[in-house]
């Protein structure tokens, strides 16, 4: 089993290789689909490229979900989400990809940039044991701790 420490830096490396979290508002609305740009000099926060007119503009009590390109890390992160459109932060965050969805550029009329201070996470990590592994593939039992990680954390700082 992994320490919290090791849970949190395999979260912000599994988060940078695949960018996609599902977000939403807890106001009862669905969660949507959002590309997040990750800042290593920001810790506990996330920024979203949205459109002003995203129901997600009006900001609020936010939760995020996030599972890793090969199914094995998972999490959920509730937080603060707002509008933060400091133009260093949009600099430096832009790219082709948000480029593509907004083609007035870093000055496009509906461009926002949606930022999201995380409360706090819980996380799983499904780094199986040799001998979990080998349970399962005989059909044994497979105990939790051979099963992975898991943690509640208030920040997702790496320390």
């Amino acid at each position: 089993m992994a320490d919290t420490v090791e849970l949190k830096k395999h979260f912000w490396s599994k988060l940078a290789s695949s960018p996609f979290l599902m977000v939403g508002l807890q106001d009862g609305q669905h969660s949507e689909p959002l590309t997040a740009q990750l800042d290593e000099d920001q810790v506990d926060t996330i920024f979203f490229f949205i459109g002003k007119d995203n129901r997600m503009a009006k900001g609020g009590p936010a939760m995020l979900q996030f599972v890793s390109k090969g199914h094995d890390f998972f999490a959920c992160l509730a937080g603060t989400a707002r509008i933060d459109n400091d133009f260093a932060m949009i600099d430096k965050l832009w790219n082709n990809q948000v480029e593509a969805w907004f083609p007035g550029g870093k000055s496009d009329p509906n461009l926002a940039l949606l930022r999201i201070d995380i409360d706090d996470a819980e996380m799983w990590e499904t780094d199986m044991s040799v001998t979990g592994k080998l349970k399962m593939l005989f059909g044994g039992k497979i105990k939790s701790d051979e099963a992975g990680s898991h943690a509640k954390v208030e920040t997702t700082a790496e320390r």
